[in-house]
């Protein structure tokens, strides 16, 4: 396959380069800075990788490198949790989902040969945050900020099945991995100072990386793959198991709360996304034959930290 990308040398897309370029497929990575796209996939590790220099809100040149592509993946998106949502903050996450999307199906629309496949990210944020309510593909959207950033993301990528192009949008949980979210939590633990952050009663609906990058390549490859897919493990857990888990792993203590207004002062609205939560279930996942290799979260932090 010849597959252009988005976001490619994000905490996922950079392990699906990897992951395609190990099967022998060609990427085709679109970067608003091509040459750090270049310095992250040296021409030397990556001969089957043509680096494509974007304006991702743009209409441009750049859109003729989808035509020839058997199928587009997007994964481009500036951080939701690592600033304070000021006005200006929440443009920019809006924008750079939204905008870049458009400009994405405006290019599958209008190539010829059209891709035969669009993988677009959405995230959980779609269903908003609750205590006691369960998820799942059919559940309708919330009205939160995030619910409406993934609601409009969401909107964008809709075009390119009417151009005939099948869709697979993915509704992200928090990604596990060595990086991501889980670096941010490790240092305190290692310290012997993690605990629960907030309430610990929260849901965490997470997922280790490489189950989502061998989701993105199951929707590539499966022709019955398409709609709506939720990429988070069948076992989410709260805040407290997760910290308990994590503990457990690391061999060390997990008692010490990280109260909420710390992190409001950090992320102001923000903190939403850690201190708020929702539970989310993959059904449709689940019903399409993906199968996970870290269903639960103890395999999963046993395998992202062996080692630590």
């Amino acid at each position: 396959m010849k597959v252009a990308i988005a976001g490619a040398t994000g905490f996922v897309g950079s392990r699906l380069v990897e992951k395609l370029q190990a099967a022998g497929h060609q990427a085709v990575v679109l970067s608003r800075d091509a040459a750090k796209a270049r310095r992250v996939f040296p021409a030397s590790a990556y001969p089957n990788l043509e680096v494509v220099a974007y304006t991702p809100a743009e209409s441009g040149d750049w859109q003729n490198s989808i035509a020839g592509c058997d199928a587009v993946v997007n994964l481009a998106g500036v951080p939701i949790a690592e600033e304070k949502w000021t006005e200006a903050r929440q443009r920019a996450i809006l924008d750079s989902r939204k905008l870049t999307t458009e400009k994405l199906v405006e290019a599958i629309v209008n190539a010829n040969p059209k891709p035969s496949v669009f993988v677009s990210a959405s995230a959980i944020g779609y269903y908003g945050t609750s205590e006691t309510a369960e998820f799942d593909e059919n559940s309708p959207a919330g009205n939160d900020f995030l619910a409406t950033v993934c609601k409009e993301w969401e909107t964008a990528a809709q075009p390119a099945k009417n151009a005939g192009t099948r869709l697979a949008i993915l509704r992200l949980g928090i990604v596990l991995g060595m990086g991501g979210a889980l670096a941010k939590m490790l240092p305190p633990f290692k310290l012997f100072a993690g605990g629960p952050i907030g309430t610990g009663k929260q849901w965490f609906s997470w997922v280790h990386r490489e189950d989502v990058v061998d989701l993105i390549l199951y929707a590539l490859q499966n022709s019955q793959v398409e709609g709506v897919l939720n990429a988070t493990a069948p076992n989410p857990v709260r805040m407290n198991e997760l910290c308990q888990t994590l503990g457990e792993v690391l061999n060390r203590p997990s008692w010490l709360p990280v109260p909420a207004f710390a992190l409001e002062l950090l992320l102001g609205d923000g903190a939403k996304v850690v201190l708020e939560g929702q539970k989310v279930l993959p059904k449709q996942t689940l019903a399409s034959g993906f199968q996970y290799q870290y269903p639960t979260l103890k395999l999963a932090l046993e395998e992202i930290l062996a080692g630590n």
